[in-house]
């Protein structure tokens, strides 16, 4: 998913800088608020920051420009909404990029658009309806981890092909193609990746359910199961 450094059109890195800029100072402030009100709740926010960078750096090749890899977003979302998860989805695409040479500085805007606003934001979003449908906590962030993570491949698809349009077909031809190569490495990623978030938040629970259940989005999905 990480577009590399210089990929991108000028017109195109800064559009989505300027896109993405709002979102980061919304999350920032939210983010500050929640911590300020419980500051307990620091370390909660640096698990969910550690499993997005580990997650999210391990790259498979996938598209000229980008690849494929779990986005790890999904957690976050879970435990705190999506706003909060695009400063934490910011500073581990900015470290990533400044130290693993994955992604890059131009791309920055554009990268965090699709994992860190687009993605939790989706994941955020099917956790409240599948809870909705007073389906399992488990069932809903499985469903959360593996849509969002999809999500996020969808957005870098649409990114790349507004960027290079297909000489016959345009945006649609372009958009297919780069969503059809994505899909080869990041449908089994997605299951995986929403798997293993499952397996980190039952055991969140398991060992530390008094924190979580102060966690609003997290009794959303875990009606049927009691915590």
């Amino acid at each position: 998913m990480h577009i590399m450094e210089g990929f991108l059109p000028p017109a195109h890195a800064l559009g989505w800088a300027a896109v993405s800029l709002p979102f980061l100072a919304w999350g920032l402030r939210v983010i500050g608020r929640d911590l300020q009100a419980h500051p307990e709740r620091r370390m909660l926010l640096g698990v969910a920051a550690a499993f997005a960078f580990l997650l999210s750096a391990l790259k498979l090749p996938s598209v000229t420009g980008s690849c494929s890899h779990p986005t790890g977003v999904g957690l976050g979302a879970a435990l705190f909404g999506p706003t909060a998860m695009v400063p934490v989805g910011f500073v581990v695409l900015l470290f990533q990029a400044l130290l693993m040479a994955h992604g890059g500085l131009t791309t920055l805007g554009a990268n965090v658009f699709s994992m860190a606003i687009v993605g939790p934001f989706v994941s955020y979003g099917v956790l409240r309806a599948v809870a909705a449908l007073g389906l399992s906590r488990s069932v809903a962030v499985f469903l959360a981890a593996s849509l969002g993570d999809l999500a996020t491949y969808l957005t870098t698809s649409a990114q790349l092909a507004l960027a290079f349009p297909a000489a016959v077909g345009g945006f649609g031809a372009s958009f297919l193609k780069f969503a059809g190569i994505f899909a080869l490495t990041q449908v089994p990623i997605a299951i995986s990746e929403g798997l293993l978030t499952v397996l980190v938040v039952n055991a969140m629970v398991r060992f530390n359910a008094h924190e979580l259940r102060a966690l609003p989005v997290m009794t959303l999905g875990a009606r049927k199961e009691g915590a």
